[in-house]
């Protein structure tokens, strides 16, 4: 199963995109769905069978506002290198996958914390 994570990314000017992100692979668009869209037709048909989180990138316990800000830095300048058809130092990709896996491990220990709570039903 594929696992893709989407995360909104808002440029200097203060305008919004969204990230898309499975594996190696990853797309920009206006829209969540806009990236999703783009992502999923990348993906073809062996990787039909997929798991979405969306992420509303608010600071918690598990990814904080410092690695938060730092990962929109790194994805500034990831943009700013794949228009200019460059990439970013090794260091800086590096760092940039790191954050986006520290994400992505922040979302499990999210739905995991969620799971292991009791209902109010309860």
């Amino acid at each position: 199963m594929t696992t893709i994570s989407i995360l909104p990314v808002t440029d200097e000017n203060g305008n919004r995109s969204y990230r898309a992100i499975a594996g190696n692979q990853q797309t920009i668009g206006k829209t969540a769905g806009q990236a999703l869209d783009a992502l999923t037709s990348q993906l073809g048909q062996s990787e039909a069978s997929l798991s979405l989180l969306v992420q509303t990138f608010q600071p918690d316990l598990f990814f904080t506002a410092a690695q938060q800000q730092r990962l929109s830095e790194l994805m500034e300048l990831w943009r700013t290198a794949r228009d200019r058809e460059q990439t970013l130092t090794p260091q800086e990709q590096a760092e940039l996958d790191a954050l986006v896996n520290a994400e992505l491990q922040a979302t499990q220990q999210r739905l995991n914390a969620n799971t292991q709570r009791p209902s109010r039903d309860s």
